[in-house]
């Protein structure tokens, strides 16, 4: 095998990236989404994003997987939080920046950092190999250019372990909450295994939302108007707004989402009569729901618990979804039934002094949020068994 570097999807070309991905679902391994993310100039000059897709091929340059990864001059979104690292590189007169990171730009969802026709699932650890492989190659890639250090972020559980026999590698975890579809038949089963005070407050809640004069829909990527991908944009910026930011993602990504992978796209939206209020946009495969981006324009209480996680579960339920990812950080997901998971993440540091301090910073990290997700377990609406 060999592999070749590529700052653009279309130096690789949509029929190649889609041949070396084959049968994967998964929507962040798309041809389309990378594109969409190019295209509309959410990456590229004066982002701080700056794409290197990492191309392995057989030997007769038949495209085997791809391995997205982006150089950064800061550490915006990402959602794995380095800053301290780069603050302390900062005060030692040393360069952080440019780092690499081999990720999904601004979606922190665990799932495939290497997209293959191979192993289409992430199931295979016969292929799995190719991700130590990979990184090897990278960490040569950054030592010829003198970058400080490379991150693998929200890498599955079954892969993270594959780089522990690595001793120069530091593997880093955090707890997100997850929801798993334990073979309810719809939303009335799924709320029966709460206990009696926990689906009580559930049905409250969204009952609280009915009496507000709120209804909500779910309506297919491929079938949202430009009007109605406006307004979900007014509803992001406004999200970011709100903290004195502006949110990463043109207008131009959505629209195009929408066109190229409308059959992986959901989108929530409430509306008080005919006026939307608020709107949460989804990503789907064959296995998972993935809540990224939400956003109102009127505060309603308990809109947000409706519109980004029982309209989300409802969903999965419909589609016969087996898990649901929501985003990242959020403990008021628990009472909604959604359980504390591990995230993982691989993190390569030149520096060897720099490497064994933050070493030391992740394992007295690990031992804390190991503790919260037991603390956590705790919370959870369901019946004791």
């Amino acid at each position: 095998m060999k592999a070749q570097w590529f700052n653009s999807v279309d130096q690789i070309g949509e029929a190649k990236w889609q041949e070396a991905i084959g049968e994967t679902r998964y929507p962040f391994a798309q041809f389309a989404f990378h594109k969409a993310l190019e295209q509309s100039k959410s990456i590229g000059d004066g982002t701080g994003w700056y794409p290197e897709y990492l191309l392995v091929m057989d030997d007769d340059d038949t495209p085997l997987a791809i391995a997205p990864t982006y150089l950064k001059t800061h550490s915006q979104g990402e959602f794995v939080f380095d800053w301290s690292w780069a603050d302390a590189y900062q005060r030692h007169g040393m360069a952080y920046y440019p780092k690499r990171i081999w990720a999904i730009p601004f979606s922190p969802v665990t799932g495939l950092r290497l997209f293959s026709h191979m192993d289409p699932k992430g199931d295979n650890l016969a292929f799995a190999h190719l991700y130590p492989a990979l990184a090897e190659i990278m960490t040569q890639a950054n030592q010829a250019r003198e970058f400080s250090s490379w991150h693998l972020l929200f890498t599955k559980p079954e892969h993270a372990e594959l780089f522990a026999p690595n001793k120069d590698l530091l593997h880093r975890i955090s707890c997100q909450f997850h929801w798993f579809n334990r073979d309810y038949q719809d939303m009335e089963h799924y709320l029966s295994h709460f206990s009696s005070r926990k689906r009580k407050t559930a049905r409250k809640e969204r009952e609280k939302v009915a009496k507000q004069g709120i209804n909500l829909t779910r309506t297919l990527g491929s079938d949202l108007t430009p009007a109605e991908i406006d307004f979900f944009y007014l509803c992001y910026q406004a999200t970011y707004a709100k903290r004195g930011q502006q949110g990463y993602l043109t207008r131009e990504f959505f629209g195009q989402l929408a066109d190229t992978m409308g059959d992986k796209i959901l989108l929530v939206q409430a509306h008080r009569e005919d006026e939307a209020i608020a709107a949460s946009w989804c990503f789907f495969d064959d296995h998972s729901l993935y809540g990224r981006y939400w956003g109102c324009m009127e505060e309603v209480d308990c809109l947000h618990f409706e519109a980004c996680y029982y309209q989300g579960i409802e969903f999965c339920l419909e589609k016969g979804l087996q898990h649901f990812d929501p985003g990242t950080q959020g403990e008021h997901k628990i009472a909604r039934g959604f359980e504390p998971v591990f995230s993982h993440s691989i993190h390569h540091i030149a520096h060897p002094g720099f490497r064994d301090a933050i070493g030391q910073f992740c394992e007295e990290e690990a031992e804390a949020v190991r503790g919260y997700h037991r603390d956590t377990h705790g919370l959870l609406p369901f019946k004791e068994s």
